[in-house]
């Protein structure tokens, strides 16, 4: 919550999980950033915390196979950390990825083919 000259500026858990969803999407080999039961909760599969204007983020991942996990779980720390700092003002302590499972999707498409 900021305030200014004009009044309040607050900003609900709900924006900051959809920033940070769709941050983690951009990153290439991630598949999903969503697992059933987010699906249920719509909280585009992270988890905030906001203690002392610091916000931790907990992210759910389902990645494509064959690429490296550790380098996609640091590109998505990264974008996401900038997205939420950037487009909300508030500060990012930790961006913690769960890898929940891998898609292979692709690889059965070829096989159809």
């Amino acid at each position: 919550m900021e305030n200014n000259n004009c009044g309040q500026i607050k900003i609900s858990n709900e924006v900051v999980a959809t920033i940070a969803g769709l941050a983690a999407l951009e990153v290439e080999g991630v598949e999903s950033s969503q697992s059933l039961t987010d699906k249920i909760l719509k909280n585009n599969g992270v988890k905030i915390l906001i203690e002392d204007e610091l916000v931790t983020l907990d992210i759910m991942l389902v990645v494509k196979f064959g690429v490296s996990i550790p380098d996609i779980a640091f590109k998505v720390q990264e974008n996401v950390k900038n997205a939420v700092e950037n487009m909300t003002g508030l500060e990012v302590s930790q961006v913690n990825v769960h890898v929940q499972g891998v898609s292979f999707k692709k690889e059965k498409e070829e096989k159809k083919n």
